[in-house]
């Protein structure tokens, strides 16, 4: 009666062990939460268990606030170079562009937000620490002007170790090319916001970080100019518990909003259109 009975046959062993590559898992350095490196993008790089915001790339966080087809960068052209010939610093400038792009420490766009034209600066803290050179100081210089001739609101979100010192004071005269291209936005009345995210520190926190009309940083986010070790020994005193994060900052009145990341593009494109007096359009054109 063997017909009506299923042999039992072992299975053949797998030729090959199907194996997980590394590179698909990413750990949150805040909480050690470790997870699918495609869950934290999809969740704009913040960290699903604890809210902890990651660092973004510039293009990432440009597709983030602008329109999808909109964007429209600005003065690729611009390269740093070694004025004052400075040791190793052309070996670093070729690793960072072989690193984060060719756009240097800011990415520069012209774009739409909720269907209003603005213009957005982004930096890159992947390329030598987001520090301002020559290039970062030009492209926001160029950036501001062309908000004076079009009228358009001005962002630029932050994320910087401060000034480049292979630039000495070339660097340093950056901070105050861009504060008088901003004083002029101010003087015509043209929004300029600015968002900080970590870090936001040195010559950048001390120059266009905090000129905005309206100042927004990101949760968690460390804003200051000099480090704690550096203010605890000029003041010789014990600094309060996390006196350089956002938070802290939005409690001395220092920053006005502290806003996640899912909800910026709704906040600042609100933010705008109230400023400007004006409604969202309902078309845009980079001509």
């Amino acid at each position: 009666m063997a017909w009506f009975r299923k042999d039992k046959k072992p299975r053949p062993p797998r030729p090959q062990r199907l194996e997980i590559p590394p590179d698909a898992w990413d750990k949150c350095e805040a909480c050690g939460h470790t997870d699918i490196r495609e869950k934290f993008s999809r969740n704009h790089n913040v960290c699903p268990s604890c809210d902890h915001h990651r660092r973004i790339r510039a293009y990432e966080y440009a597709s983030l606030l602008l329109d999808e087809g909109s964007l429209d960068e600005k003065d690729v052209e611009l390269k740093s170079v070694d004025p004052l010939e400075f040791p190793e610093y052309k070996g670093r400038l070729k690793k960072a562009l072989e690193k984060a792009g060719e756009h240097d420490a800011i990415l520069t766009l012209g774009g739409a937000m909720d269907g209003m034209p603005v213009h957005l600066g982004v930096m890159d803290f992947a390329f030598m620490g987001g520090s301002m050179g020559s290039v970062v100081g030009e492209k926001i210089a160029r950036l501001g002007q062309r908000s004076l001739e079009k009228k358009w609101p001005l962002i630029l979100v932050s994320a910087s170790g401060g000034a480049r010192m292979q630039e000495g004071v070339l660097s340093l005269m950056q901070m105050a090319k861009s504060s008088a291209m901003l004083a002029q936005l101010a003087e015509r009345r043209i929004p300029y916001v600015s968002i900080l995210t970590n870090p936001t520190t040195g010559g950048v926190s001390a120059s266009y970080a905090m000129l905005g009309d309206a100042i927004i940083a990101e949760p968690g986010a460390v804003i200051g100019f000099a480090g704690p070790r550096v203010i605890k020994q000029t003041l010789g005193q014990d600094l309060p518990e996390g006196f350089q994060t956002a938070e802290f900052l939005l409690q001395k009145g220092m920053v006005d909003r502290v806003v996640h990341r899912h909800q910026l593009k709704r906040v600042v494109g609100s933010l705008l259109r109230h400023m400007s007096g004006k409604p969202a359009a309902l078309g845009w054109s980079s001509t």
